[in-house]
């Protein structure tokens, strides 16, 4: 058990996080919470012990191991499963003495404790969460040095999950991976039998892995029971109560004030007159309900253009001549198109990104595209080439030359650079704010075609719902490459899916494409454990025809279909009594209900607590009985 009490933290003097108070039981996953510079890194830092508290406690089980993802990320000439492995220094000790020691006794010792870590397992453990995490075999066994830093931090939180800590904590740990790597680590995370405390904006693995939200806000932390979706609701159904009462509370201060001022100076109201005064006195003054402003920008939406705006055929794109990334393209882009590229880091996302925004030229095949076409061009690593010493307002003045300062303010306040923000020096912004002053550059001239290459890292919750809102606005073609299933979802309504060197459409929505890498890597499993042969028992490597495997997989899923919607079915109806279970045990949190005068009132809610933990475990055992019969279908 995590237990924190009367926390507190400051930084220069200032009150970062003031008596937080916060218990966390064993194997509970959390998912923590809150506005950017909020302190949520800070709130983990302090419970791993990184950092002194100012004040308070934090107690942890004991010998609870805690893992924590390194910030560096590693390098050397080790490969990448050596790294892993000798993250656990225990095992990596153990080894080296059962090879030196000589005393039989302590023989016995080192080989039962390495029994009681699984030592013998550790080798396929780590290569199963390297596998996971986007390495296969070969990468598995080159050195770090050979790998960029966004791959290395994948190794960093290999390493940690390797370890099987006790308390997980993870801050923001899909920044360095694709959808795919993503995917297969929010089931890991559903699966994992520890404690887990995870900061993320990403609201899809919020929604799936933890069930309670510990929202950080003005210091204080306030725990929610459920997903980020109820905590959401839960949360505006509390504002809006308070806005409520704020009014009312308003309303009759007006009408105590007025019957005082109307009658004070009469003797015959002098009493109730002053009785009010009292009553006014001690109602106190209201307190209104403020809001945390949410940040909102738009896209201007370009002049239409003809159809279409891009079309490639048969084309060929790479960087080395005669060694094509991608090979064969066929694609067409109109203006109302809103497509999401799928695709493990590394099979040429961002190649045909570059390709559509004519930073590449065709091998080979023929483009056309409207000689009037503007086109808005994000990656990730344009936050570089920004100009820490000048401000927002420096980079919009200099693309409008002609411009009165007035009209560059208004098109920064559209991305939500007002005032001072504005003025702030490049270096000073956080990454959300250097992301959203790109998205303001690059829309400048309402470009008809917006490729946004991970336009979500670094951006917290509400920004990501404004980035949300400003493409479902925006008239233009949008290409998005990301790691964000809801962003996807939300904005793309044309998957395609490059792998192997192809461009091809995917038929099916993100769930779809979820279940297609499950049934993947599912297969690859069950080759692995088969020593890799085609089946035909001649030792050579399985020869594989990844359209024929989607195909078949679609078509399992479509003879599928009815049990699936039994699931679905099923699961809003352990949604609805899960709800109904949660109100019941926050009535009985009342301490009213215990007294004498109210037992029967206190038994017939543990009577319908008990009915509906009757009925939520009977439909919990159909559902897993419908999962069970549609895994077996769709394997």
């Amino acid at each position: 058990m995590l237990q924190i009490s009367d926390l507190t933290y400051r930084i220069g003097g200032r009150v970062i996080l003031d008596q937080v108070t916060l218990t966390i039981p064993d194997g509970h996953k959390v998912g923590l919470i809150g506005r950017n510079g909020a302190g949520k890194s800070t709130l983990l830092k302090l419970i791993s012990g990184e950092l002194a508290t100012d004040g308070g406690d934090i107690r942890l089980s004991k010998r609870a191991r805690v893992g924590v993802v390194s910030q560096e990320a590693p390098a050397g000439s080790r490969s990448l499963l050596e790294t892993v492995l000798a993250a656990d220094t225990e095992r990596a000790s153990l080894l080296e003495e059962a090879e030196t020691t000589t005393d039989p006794h302590r023989i016995a010792e080192v080989h039962t404790r390495l029994a009681d870590i699984d030592a013998h397992t550790a080798e396929a453990r780590a290569a199963s969460i390297l596998s996971g995490l986007g390495f296969d075999g070969d990468a598995q066994q080159r050195a770090c040095d050979d790998f960029s830093g966004g791959w290395r931090m994948r190794v960093a939180l290999a390493a940690t999950l390797f370890l099987r800590p006790d308390l997980l904590l993870l801050d923001e740990p899909t920044n360095h991976l694709d959808l795919e790597a993503t995917i297969w680590l929010e089931n890991y995370l559903i699966n994992y039998p520890g404690t887990i405390i995870l900061i993320s904006h990403d609201r899809d693995l919020l929604n799936r892995v933890v069930k309670s939200i510990a929202h950080l806000h003005d210091g204080t932390v306030t725990l929610y029971g459920g997903n980020y979706d109820k905590f959401a609701k839960t949360r505006r159904e509390q504002m809006e109560l308070a806005s409520k009462h704020y009014e009312k509370q308003i309303a009759q201060q007006k009408h105590l004030q007025s019957f005082i001022d109307r009658f004070r100076a009469k003797a015959s109201k002098a009493k109730q007159a002053q009785s009010r005064v009292k009553m006014l006195e001690k109602m106190g003054p209201a307190i209104p309900v403020v809001e945390d402003r949410g940040i909102s920008f738009d896209f201007p939406s370009p002049k239409e253009l003809p159809p279409p705006l891009i079309n490639i055929h048969e084309g060929d794109v790479g960087y080395e001549e005669g060694k094509p990334v991608l090979r064969n393209i066929s694609l067409r882009i109109d203006m109302d198109d809103r497509i999401a590229l799928l695709g493990a880091n590394g099979n040429g996302k961002s190649t045909l990104a570059k390709l559509l925004a004519n930073r590449l030229e065709l091998m080979s095949g023929e483009k056309m595209a409207s000689n009037k076409l503007r086109i808005g061009y994000f990656a990730q690593h344009q936050t570089d080439e920004l100009r820490g010493d000048e401000t927002p307002y420096q980079h919009m003045a200099s693309l409008m030359p002609d411009v009165i300062e007035h009209k560059v303010r208004a098109q920064l306040g559209r991305f939500a650079f007002e005032g001072q923000k504005g003025d702030t020096k490049v270096k000073d912004l956080s990454g959300g704010e250097k992301a959203r002053l790109l998205f303001a550059l690059m829309t400048l001239d309402a470009p008809h075609m917006l490729i946004l290459d991970e336009p979500t890292n670094h951006l917290d919750i509400d920004s990501r719902d404004a980035l949300n809102h400003a493409l479902n606005a925006y008239e233009g073609a949008v290409i998005i490459i990301s790691h964000d299933p809801y962003l996807i979802e939300a904005c793309a309504d044309r998957l395609v899916l490059v792998s192997d060197g192809t461009v091809s459409a995917f038929d099916g929505d993100v769930a779809e494409y979820r279940q297609y890498l499950l049934d993947r890597a599912r297969m690859e499993r069950r080759a692995a454990k088969n020593g890799g042969e085609d089946g035909n028992g001649n030792g050579k490597p399985a020869k594989r025809d990844r359209k024929a495997e989607r195909q078949q997989a679609a078509e399992k899923r479509k003879a599928a279909a009815p049990i699936k919607r039994e699931v679905e079915k099923l699961e809003k109806q352990m949604e609805k009594l899960t709800e109904r279970k949660a109100d019941i045990e926050d009535k009985m949190g009342d301490p009213t209900l215990y007294e004498d005068a109210n037992a029967q009132k206190l038994a017939d809610i543990q009577k319908q607590l008990g009915q509906i933990e009757n009925d939520l475990a009977m439909v919990e055992q159909k559902w897993l009985d419908k999962q069970e019969e549609y895994d077996a279908k769709v394997a």
